[in-house]
């Protein structure tokens, strides 16, 4: 069994997108390993703590699944207050969710409390034989708002671990995310910026 004083720190993750994005399919992959072709939309958010090990780091993620319907948009505010990283998710098989992804970042930038907050755009549904958005559409993205970026399929299990760890990783890497939070997180330190522009200057292609 692990001791509370073994776990690094607690980080705050987000997941962002257009509602049937497959959000929560992505979270149950994660958390629990299972996938339900037939899950509900979420009804305001839905919240689970997972345990993860990153390069000889254990870190405690609570992670936070929002319905992505407006009506639920009054939630947003709390919702982003204090989150370290976020999931930006889009469906490679529904060109309107790639579109919406500038909304969901000007969101983003309006209610989070952390300039710094590591952001990963994940393309999820590759398991579709129908794709309106390729590959390079979603990186081209990426790259343009310095996010990491990943394509995923909840249902087949590929690529949905490796992007909870890479982002993960580089919010361990950005010190000023996650250590003196007394501070609210606002002030950037030097070793964060560091660690950014060293490791893929803002954003990463992943497998």
């Amino acid at each position: 069994m692990m001791n509370e004083d073994e776990v690094l720190t607690t980080l705050k993750i987000l997941i962002i997108g257009e509602s049937g994005v497959g959000k929560s399919s992505l979270l149950l992959r994660f958390t629990d390993d299972t996938f339900d072709p037939e899950q509900p939309a979420t009804i305001g958010v839905d919240f689970k703590v997972k345990t993860l090990s990153v390069e000889g780091n254990t870190t405690k993620l609570a992670i936070w699944d929002t319905a992505g319907q407006e009506r639920f948009r009054t939630l947003t505010p709390s919702y982003y207050r204090g989150a370290q990283g976020v999931i930006l998710v889009y469906d490679v098989s529904n060109r309107k969710s790639f579109q919406k992804l500038d909304m969901w970042l000007n969101e983003l930038e309006t209610f989070s409390t952390k300039s710094d907050i590591v952001k990963m755009l994940v393309g999820n549904k590759i398991d579709m034989d129908k794709r309106e958005v390729d590959r390079q559409e979603g990186l081209k993205f990426a790259r343009k708002h310095a996010m990491l970026f990943i394509e995923a399929s909840a249902k087949t299990k590929e690529g949905v671990q490796v992007a909870f760890e890479e982002l993960v990783e580089k919010v361990i890497q950005t010190p000023g995310l996650w250590e003196n939070d007394s501070r609210g997180g606002m002030s950037l330190n030097d070793r964060g910026n560091q660690s950014v522009s060293q490791g893929c200057g803002g954003y990463c292609s992943l497998l």
